[in-house]
């Protein structure tokens, strides 16, 4: 397959994915358990079919360490991004009512505090090396091949970006979801950098999960502490 039907191809599946994974998140709201389901089939099922037919693309570098010196060191960014939410939490937290997130994450994902545990978990481990999985392997490490680097870098970020848009938009006032879509679109060129040093995506995995750490463990103050368990 020629280098401009594969890249054609990477945008198609990035268009599709984001696009259904909108409709699914911000209109069909089938809840936490069949979204996962879906997101496998976009994200990884997918991606992998696609990788079959094109001789452009091998998944299989992604998943190989290179060095156990950039793993040790993203290890200690993940510790720190982990510290720096939580700081952020503490200091907007009198803009955020936990109490609609709450109330939105058990309408739309059915996702309360019988069963946060078990979907907080998930999230950390297996959602965010799905996310890693698509965004950083499939799109930005096979782009950054194809095209010049820089563009695989928005493009892989700003996906990330606008994934999350259906996701967050009804969480935060505008001001805070919109610092929120800049921290991702940020939080997705670091991710990018990290894979592009390391060429995997073990690096920015181990971010990403420790970022969904702090994320989860405000999630647990606001089902177990502030609202009471």
């Amino acid at each position: 397959m020629s280098k401009r039907k594969t890249i054609y191809g990477i945008f198609l599946i990035t268009f599709v994915s984001i696009v259904v994974m909108s409709i699914i998140d911000g209109i069909i709201n089938p809840g936490y358990i069949y979204k996962s389901a879906i997101k496998i089939i976009m994200f990884l099922l997918i991606p992998l079919i696609y990788t079959a037919y094109d001789n452009n693309i091998n998944l299989k570098d992604i998943f190989k360490v290179k060095s156990k010196r950039k793993l040790f060191a993203s290890i200690f960014l993940g510790l720190l991004v982990y510290i720096i939410i939580l700081i952020s939490y503490l200091i907007l937290k009198k803009f955020i009512d936990l109490n609609i997130i709450k109330n939105i994450l058990s309408e739309n994902l059915k996702v309360n505090k019988e069963n946060f545990i078990f979907v907080a978990l998930y999230i950390s481990f297996i959602n965010s090396l799905l996310e890693e999985f698509f965004f950083r392997g499939f799109i930005f490490l096979n782009l950054k091949k194809l095209i010049i680097s820089k563009y695989a870098y928005i493009i892989s970020a700003l996906a990330f970006a606008i994934y999350h848009v259906a996701i967050m938009s009804s969480w935060f006032s505008p001001l805070i979801f919109l610092l929120a879509m800049v921290g991702l679109f940020v939080g997705g060129i670091i991710f990018n950098y990290l894979n592009e040093s390391s060429s995997n995506i073990y690096s920015s995995w181990l971010v990403h999960m420790m970022a969904n750490f702090a994320i989860n463990t405000i999630g647990f103050i606001m089902f177990y502490a502030e609202i009471g368990y």
